[in-house]
């Protein structure tokens, strides 16, 4: 409804009954008052009415008292006189004097006129039944009413006096003028009320007690009907001038307001918001509607700057974009969404999502559900798009909402991600597949494998490593050694069904896992599979080149199945079968010992790292005792152990094993060789007839940098060089012969001495011997603990101790454990032994007591 329409129904339908309501309670009002004024002038009437009847009757009284005066005082010249002034008196006016003797009544003056002798018997008779001393009121006798003072003056003797009121008398007793007429009765109910005359009774006092008299009263409205409130001419033209003004006010309200108003409100009408451009509205005549004008005009233009830049920011998008209702029926679509469906927008209008998109019903669920949760983040998803072309979309669903942040449709965002898509799967082609081979690659044969075994009853999992294939990588290069994996690669592959899992874990190794099958058809497969990689021959520059197959097997039976440890027991059993030979396979026993160092080897790397870092490397001592009879050197070996937290001491032989394959010997060899240097430093006086043997692992031997540690842990401590003997085994002197015979030059020149260690046991000849730059020889435990009972081994020392001697070289043998032993090496003449028989290992912390208590024994 227009404004102008509603403020004529508010001045036609409020204002002007208003106006009326107005008037009429005001009428009201006054009515009320005047209706109050005139009850209060009837109160106050009848109480002046009746007060002045009650003065007319004690008035009478009283004359009644003065004439009851004994009649035998009075002479007859008195009573004339009194008769005479009685009638000269104004208040003598309808009254008559009576004598009341013995029931009979006579007037009291000869003169006197009487009432009718009906009326004064009745009155008699009254005073007669009152038979009081004085008895006073009204009477009403024939509708005539009198007013009765009677006093007994002597026995049986009354003076009465009578008065008749007539009708004047009583309208004497009013006041005011709105008294109309007085009457007696003896009846209290009211006369029926005429138009503009009404009743009222008053009751006066009564002769007879038990007879009431009553006053009638009858007032004259027509002073006070006159001032009411009536609708004349002039009230009605005083109504019809406020209506008046109020259609003036309308006419100028109308003009002055709700035509520019209206004006302003058509150029609203024409405001289209879907238009390019907009025709700024105007207004005239009001500063408030220019301002509104104005503020419309501001709010358009930024309504149409905002939709430009939305459209100009959907056109311009890479990606399509549709608007669509809450009914997912399609209310806009930009360029892009155009070129990608190859469809024009007004085509697409109020079609359904899902069969624009022929995507099906659950494009059209998933707007439904965004809807459904109201939530303000996006639902992003995948969707393939059906077109000429297939595509691969990322769609993304939102909530449109308007200004009540009430939901009134969605964006639907499609995003072309097919060559995303597809280099992700060439990426994760990359990750999982070796390119080499087109096998598993490590990690996702890793990723695999414990989804591969949940639902087996038994695995075996198989670590293969090529044999001989460094030999093609370094003879032929990379790309033949890569051909060589391929092939292999190919023949493994094609013994295995698709129940078996392989993969390339690096280099030249294999993983294998096989579900479900007996010991024996795995190996069966493996010898299968190991036959097949040796017939695969490589052609090369005119030479032909083949590979075997180490293979380690570990079993695993559910529901104790851990796949990636049963790998690192393959891995270790791999290990096994290459110390075997070529071709070889070879099971995990959890029993072997060797297995079991080779298994943990990497846990022990880990304890060694941080025994090294922690101080938790003990050193332990073992004396080697001279067999000869001259002076000689108190000598021992240092050996290593480790200290766990709880106290308990490791021996070597399990952490040295995986300290070798991990390449930590060398920092092993450094702490030794500290703690040694620093246990002689902190004991001088050892130092004129002892020396202390260290053993330098194979690593350390010839490595970068151990001449210098050495050289500068003797100048940190500076301790004599003649106290330090470094033992180095026999095979690895020889498998490190160049660099080692460099390293034992340098530190022979530094003065320290050397011993070859475990003599005999390696493939060595007395050749080697005669180059290395030892001073001692110690010969393997192997051909001293039976050298009592064993003839070839005592021949074998005799004649190591005979080369040895001829050499200038000392001798030391190991493994000695009895004294007959000690009696046979020296008949041979070896000049040291080391063993149970000479001493245990003990703490080299300990060494410094024991010695000063055996010179003490000796002394």
């Amino acid at each position: 409804m227009h404004i102008g329409k509603k403020i004529l129904i508010f001045i036609v339908g409020f204002c002007l009954p208003a106006v009326v309501l107005v008037s009429y309670c005001l009428g009201s009002w006054y009515d009320h008052r005047v209706e109050l004024l005139r009850q209060d002038g009837v109160n106050r009437e009848l109480a002046n009415i009746q007060q002045q009847f009650q003065i007319d009757v004690d008035r009478l009284g009283f004359l009644t008292n003065i004439y009851a005066l004994p009649l035998s005082l009075l002479q007859d010249t008195q009573l004339k006189n009194l008769e005479s002034s009685w009638h000269d008196s104004s208040v003598s006016a309808h009254l008559s004097w009576y004598i009341l003797r013995q029931g009979e009544l006579q007037t009291f003056f000869p003169n006197e006129q009487a009432f009718p002798n009906d009326n004064l018997r009745e009155i008699a008779n009254a005073v007669t039944e009152a038979d009081e001393q004085r008895v006073e009121g009204a009477y009403l006798v024939d509708n005539q009413a009198y007013v009765v003072t009677a006093v007994r003056s002597a026995p049986n003797q009354y003076v009465l006096l009578v008065r008749q009121l007539v009708d004047s008398d009583l309208l004497e007793y009013a006041q005011a003028l709105l008294v109309a007429k007085v009457s007696m009765s003896h009846s209290a109910s009211v006369t029926p009320s005429i138009e503009g005359i009404h009743s009222e009774v008053i009751e006066v006092p009564s002769l007879l007690k038990n007879t009431p008299v009553y006053l009638q009263v009858q007032f004259s409205d027509g002073p006070f009907q006159e001032v009411r409130f009536k609708l004349d001419w002039v009230s009605m033209g005083f109504i019809l001038l406020g209506a008046f003004i109020v259609g003036l006010g309308y006419i100028w309200l109308r003009r002055g307001l709700l035509k520019p108003f209206k004006k302003l409100m058509q150029q609203l009408a024409l405001v289209d918001p879907m238009a390019s451009v907009y025709q700024p509205v105007t207004a005239e005549g009001n500063e408030e509607l220019e301002v509104l004008a104005s503020r419309v005009n501001s709010l358009l233009a930024r309504i149409y700057q905002q939709k430009e830049r939305a459209k100009i920011t959907l056109e311009s998008i890479a990606e399509a974009v549709i608007l669509t209702d809450v009914d997912a029926r399609v209310i806009y679509m930009n360029p892009r969404a155009e070129s990608l469906l190859d469809m024009a927008s007004c085509y697409a209008i109020n079609q359904s999502l899902a069969s624009l998109l022929k995507a099906g019903d659950q494009l059209n669920q998933a707007v439904f559900t965004c809807i459904h949760l109201g939530g303000s983040a996006p639902q992003v998803a995948k969707i393939k798009l059906l077109t000429a072309n297939p595509r691969i979309m990322e769609r993304s669903i939102s909530n449109l909402r308007n200004h009540d942040k009430e939901i009134i449709g969605t964006v639907v965002v499609l995003r072309d991600i097919t060559q995303e898509e597809l280099l992700k799967r060439q990426l994760q082609k990359r990750a999982d597949f070796d390119s080499i081979t087109s096998l598993l690659n490590r990690q996702a044969f890793d990723e695999r494998l414990p989804r591969f075994a949940n639902d087996a009853k038994t695995i075996a999992v198989c670590y293969l490593d090529l044999e001989q294939f460094k030999l093609i990588n370094d003879s032929c290069g990379h790309a033949a050694g890569d051909r060589m994996l391929a092939m292999v690669a190919k023949v493994m592959q094609a013994c295995l069904g698709p129940q078996e899992l392989l993969a390339r874990l690096g280099g030249d190794e294999f993983g294998l896992v096989m579900c479900n099958r007996s010991a024996l058809s795995v190996v069966q497969l493996l010898k299968q599979i190991s036959a097949q990689v040796s017939l695969q021959v490589l052609n090369d520059k005119n030479c032909n080149y083949k590979v075997g197959l180490s293979i380690g097997i570990a079993f695993g039976r559910a529901p104790y199945i851990n796949a990636q440890e049963l790998l690192k027991d393959a891995d270790i059993a791999c290990l096994a079968a290459k110390a075997k030979g070529a071709n070889q396979i070879h099971i995990y026993d959890d029993k072997d010992k060797e297995l079991t160092y080779q298994r943990n080897a990497p846990k022990w790397a880990v304890r060694i790292a941080q025994a090294i870092e922690e101080n938790e490397l003990i050193l332990y001592y073992q004396p080697i005792r001279g067999l000869g009879s001259g002076p000689q050197r108190q000598r021992m070996e240092i050996l290593l152990r480790i200290q766990e937290p709880c106290g308990r001491i490791l021996a070597p032989a399990q952490f040295i094993a995986a300290a070798e394959r991990f390449k930590l010997m060398p920092e092993i060899d450094k702490e030794v060789i500290r703690k040694a240097f620093l246990w002689l430093s902190l004991h001088p006086v050892l130092w004129p007839d002892h020396c202390i043997s260290i053993n330098l692992s194979g690593n350390s031997l010839g490595a970068e940098g151990m001449v210098e540690y050495i050289a500068q842990q003797q100048r940190i401590f500076d301790i004599p060089s003649q106290c330090i003997c470094f033992e180095i085994t026999e095979t690895t002197a020889i498998q490190n012969r160049n660099r080692g015979m460099e390293m034992l030059k340098q530190l022979r020149k530094l003065g320290f001495s050397f011993a070859l260690d475990d003599f005999g046991s390696g493939f060595a000849s007395y050749g080697y011997l005669r180059e290395l730059p030892v001073d001692y020889v110690k010969i393997d435990g192997c051909f001293v603990k039976n050298l009592a009972v064993n003839a070839k081994d005592y021949a074998i020392v005799k004649s190591i101790q005979d080369v040895c001697r001829v050499m200038g070289i000392e001798t030391v043998a190991e493994f000695v454990e009895n004294q007959d032993i000690i009696d046979r090496l020296q008949t041979i003449g070896i000049n040291y032994a080391q063993g149970y028989a000479i001493g245990r290992p003990q703490p080299l912390s300990l060494y410094r007591e024991q010695y000063e208590m055996g010179l003490a024994q000796r002394a």
